[in-house]
């Protein structure tokens, strides 16, 4: 019984004073008599693994994605401003082309191009924000969506098609651009797209990118060279 008591009381020593050159024998630890180097490598593996640490300054990994990024500065009025003006530019031009198309019954201001503006104004170093990422997802996917309507017709089947082929085909191209994800089914469920059949995959989206591009050069000059 002294002897545990005297093993406890070192254990608890090397916890508390992690410097001490003091190695505690692996039975003492688990209470065991066959415990070699490679189950105590393995118990830190797993503990590490579970998130198991000693020091409570550590968060646990399944916060840290709720929380702001780490080190990241404040925006500064200008960060602000300026993304938020090529937002409402992009959407004033596509708003006005729209009235020179509204005879043909075609509509520019589509909700994957309000996605591609976040993208593009909010986060332009983002992978998304990558001129052959967009324009090789938009072209792609908008024809991918084309080919499922065509094959399974309107509902379910087809949209579940065209957003799995549409992911495939970003991985294999590597061009991943989530907004181009939503192309196949704005088609599928627009009727108003159908009669475009395979120009679809031109217009409106790769075509309102190009528009987009341009305002993103604007609004990335604006912001190196007239900060607030």
């Amino acid at each position: 019984m002294g002897m545990q008591l005297m093993r406890a009381s070192s254990f608890h020593h090397h916890l508390l004073h992690p410097k001490s050159t003091f190695t505690p024998p692996a039975k003492a630890l688990f209470g065991l008599e066959h415990v070699n180097s490679r189950s105590i490598v393995n118990i830190k593996r797993r503990n590490q693994y579970y998130g198991i640490v000693a020091s409570s300054n550590l968060a646990s990994p399944l916060w840290d994605s709720w929380r702001p990024e780490k080190g990241s500065a404040a925006p500064s009025l200008s960060d602000i401003i300026w993304p938020s003006a090529g937002a409402f530019a992009a959407m004033a031009l596509l708003g006005r082309m729209d009235q020179i198309l509204a005879p043909k019954g075609i509509s520019m201001t589509i909700a994957p191009l309000g996605a591609v503006s976040a993208v593009l104004f909010a986060t332009p170093s983002a992978p998304g924000a990558r001129k052959y990422n967009m324009f090789m997802a938009q072209i792609g996917c908008a024809a991918i969506g084309v080919l499922a309507f065509f094959t399974f017709g309107p509902g379910w089947p087809a949209r579940s098609f065209a957003l799995a082929a549409s992911v495939a085909f970003m991985i294999c191209t590597r061009s991943t651009h989530p907004p181009a994800a939503s192309l196949p089914i704005l088609f599928i469920d627009g009727a108003k797209f159908h009669n475009l059949s395979f120009w679809y995959a031109l217009f409106p989206g790769a075509a309102g990118c190009l528009l987009l591009c341009l305002i993103q050069e604007i609004v990335l000059y604006l912001k190196d060279n007239f900060k607030f």
